[in-house]
This record gives C-alpha cells, sequence and structure tokens, in this order.
C-alpha cells in the first residue's frame, strides 16, 4: 500500500489538545506520510500545548500579530497554505472543530481539490452569532468536508438534518477524551494546589467573544460574591491573553487572597488542577467535554452550548453570565451534596478515550480502497 499523505492544520490552543492525540496516533502508522502545519492563529498558548505533548511542526505560517482581525487570520491562512498543498499533495487534510483556521484551512483544500476530514463534526448551536464566529465555521467546513468524524450521535444527527451523506460520517467520540487520559496523573503535585492546602477551589474560564463586555462583568462579580459567601473557597483564575479580556479583568477584577490569577496553564496542569477542583465555571467548549471525566460539576457561562449532551446528562448547567444565577447555582452545588453527587456521578457522553484511533482506522481503510480501485482501473 503506498503511503497516505496527512496534512493536519491547527492555528489555536484548543485545536493542539484535541488534535495531539491524534498526531501521535498517525506516527505510529507507517503506511501515512504525516505533516503538521501550524497557522500561528494563537502563539505563546499553541506552543505551550505542542511542547507538553512533544509535537513536532513541519511548517509554521507565523500569521499572528497585534490585533489581528478575523478577516486577517482567514486571508494569511489562506495564502500560507495555498503553496503548501501544491507541493506536499495531501489525499487529505485533517482539520479541527470551529476556529477561523479551521476555515480557512478547508477552504485552502477545496481550492486545490483535495478531501478534508473534519474532527468534532456537527456541533450545532443554530445560532448563526453564538458562538461568533465559531457556529458559521463548522457549519461551512461542514458543507465542504469529504469525511465528519461526529463526537457523538447527536453531532451525527445535525449532519443528517443537512442532507451530509450518511456515509461519509463517522461517530467516533471526542479526542478531548483521549487527551485528557495521556495528562492526568495520580501522583501530580503544582505550588498552587499546595497554597490552596485542604481548602475548596473552582476554576475559572472565559474567553468567548460574545462574552467580552458586560459578560464578563456579570461573571466577575459572581466570582466576587461567591469568596465572600465562602471563607473556605478559592478561585483559580488562568487568565486568557486576549488584550480585551485583559482590560476587562483589570478594571473589575479585585485583589483577594483566595483570587489565584495565573497565566494560562499548560494542558497537563489544567488537566490535574481540574481534576482536583470542586467546580469549574467555564465558557470553553473542550472544558465540557473533559470535566464529566473528572468527576467535576460544571457550570456554563454560555446562553446556549453546542455540546447539549452534557446537560441532557446531567453533568453540565447552563447559567449564561447573569451574576444572580451563577451564584445561586454555585451556592446550591456547594452547600447540597446531593445535587452536587448527581453532577459528578454521570457518565460522560463525550466518548471512551478511542477517538483518534476510529479516526485514523477509517482514512487507512478509505485509502485502501481508494488505491484498489486504481489498480482495478488500470
Amino acid at each position: 500500500m503506498r503511503q497516505i499523505r496527512v496534512v493536519s492544520v491547527i492555528g489555536t490552543r484548543p485545536e493542539a489538545i484535541k488534535m495531539a492525540p491524534l498526531l501521535i496516533e498517525l506516527k505510529k502508522h507507517p503506511e501515512i506520510e504525516s505533516y503538521l502545519v501550524l497557522t500561528g492563529q494563537h502563539k505563546e498558548m499553541l506552543d505551550q500545548v505542542l511542547e507538553s505533548f512533544k509535537i513536532e511542526v513541519d511548517i509554521n505560517l507565523h500569521i499572528m500579530k497585534s490585533n489581528q482581525s478575523l478577516t486577517s487570520i482567514t486571508a494569511d491562512s489562506l495564502t500560507g497554505l495555498e503553496p503548501i498543498l501544491q507541493e506536499i499533495k495531501p489525499q487529505i487534510v485533517l482539520v479541527h472543530g470551529d476556529t477561523t483556521t479551521t476555515l480557512a484551512a478547508s477552504l485552502a483544500a477545496y481550492y486545490q481539490q483535495v478531501h478534508v476530514g473534519h474532527v468534532e463534526a456537527g456541533l450545532r448551536t443554530g445560532e448563526k452569532y453564538s458562538p461568533y464566529p465559531e457556529e458559521m465555521n463548522r457549519r461551512i467546513t461542514g458543507a465542504i468536508a469529504d469525511w465528519h468524524f461526529a463526537p457523538t450521535n447527536k453531532a451525527k444527527q445535525h449532519l443528517l438534518k443537512e442532507n451530509i451523506t450518511e456515509a461519509s460520517i463517522i461517530v467516533t467520540g471526542n479526542t478531548a477524551i483521549d487527551a485528557l487520559q495521556m495528562t492526568v496523573r495520580p501522583d501530580y503535585t503544582h505550588p498552587l494546589l499546595e497554597k490552596i492546602g485542604n481548602d475548596r477551589f473552582l476554576i475559572l474560564t472565559t474567553h468567548r467573544r460574545e462574552n467580552v463586555g458586560e459578560g464578563m462583568r456579570g461573571i466577575f462579580k459572581a466570582a466576587l460574591e461567591l469568596l465572600q459567601t465562602f471563607p473556605d473557597l478559592h478561585i483559580v483564575y488562568p487568565v486568557h491573553k486576549n488584550p480585551k479580556i485583559r482590560a476587562i479583568m483589570e478594571e473589575m477584577v479585585f485583589a483577594h487572597p483566595r483570587l489565584h490569577l495565573t497565566e494560562p496553564l499548560d494542558t497537563i496542569d489544567f488537566h490535574n488542577i481540574a481534576f482536583h477542583s470542586s467546580l469549574i465555571l467555564t465558557d470553553s467548549g473542550g472544558i465540557q467535554e473533559e470535566a464529566p471525566s473528572l468527576g467535576v460539576p460544571v457550570l456554563v457561562l454560555r446562553e446556549q452550548t453546542e455540546r447539549p449532551e452534557g446537560v441532557d446528562a446531567g453533568v453540565l448547567k447552563l447559567v449564561g453570565t447573569d451574576t444572580r444565577l451563577i451564584v445561586e447555582s454555585a451556592v446550591q452545588l456547594l452547600t447540597d451534596p446531593i445535587e452536587y453527587e448527581k453532577m459528578t456521578k454521570g457518565i460522560n457522553p463525550y466518548g471512551d478515550g478511542k477517538a483518534s484511533k476510529r479516526i485514523i482506522d477509517h482514512i487507512i481503510n478509505v485509502f485502501k480502497v481508494v488505491q484498489k480501485e486504481e489498480e482495478f482501473a488500470k
């Protein structure tokens, strides 16, 4: 069997975390010639993840610049990817999820008439601007993709409603769970955990574009109220690199001995610290998938989620950015053991840690068939 040339394109930290186990698995197969291309949509935060997983980069476009716009990310990625795809001539380009890099890489592959495999396909809110721009990024990528690696049956149903051919949809589970199984360690220690000691703590993360502004102000007000309510509660807040978020944080966030502001944590640190937390408040998509496997309840700081399976399973709760609702929901979980246990004992609906293997098995099987057809035609 001839080698299958696979180009994986990523640009952000969340993509890197979820693609890491797939990239590692690709290298194990001699029948695959694997290339990793970075757009550089993120820099420090992305490099951190790749270093944690010991993943080598083949090509980096280095597109990141100060105050970059969605337009510049898309245009620079398209321009940079064109000669790379023309030179490598891959059989398939793998993209992940819903970032602007994902959209641009899918379009670049389409322009070169290269097959596209969409990892974490089929997530939908049905709202054009929520989340923005992710909802339209994944819809457009879904229209381009040849193979849709859907994490759940619900994601598959979304794709079927959009008239995607069923044979092109493969339910794999989410590679986020694969990554989690590679990072959580029973003997893990960290100075932050030592500082908190035996007290309880929650993790706060917030970065969504639609939450920038009043939404984040409501979230930060809730954080202060929770610290005032529980004298034994700490909050760990890894602050996103986005300068707009940092400006609001500096305006709103208060000095408090039990509020621990950190730079973004690397993947291994974040997963292990989250494992020891009592509660997570987040607007992140990836954390919604990971936390159920850690046995930690999640309050989702969004009005809608494209991951409703966790809400249906009772391991996630949507609370938006309203201060009152965030505080009431957190207080209930931190004071009611029965309600807390309900959210910690649910089964993770997002996967079993074998998604990467299923994706690669499918790619190999597809191209075996293609090559046999080519040989038969000769």
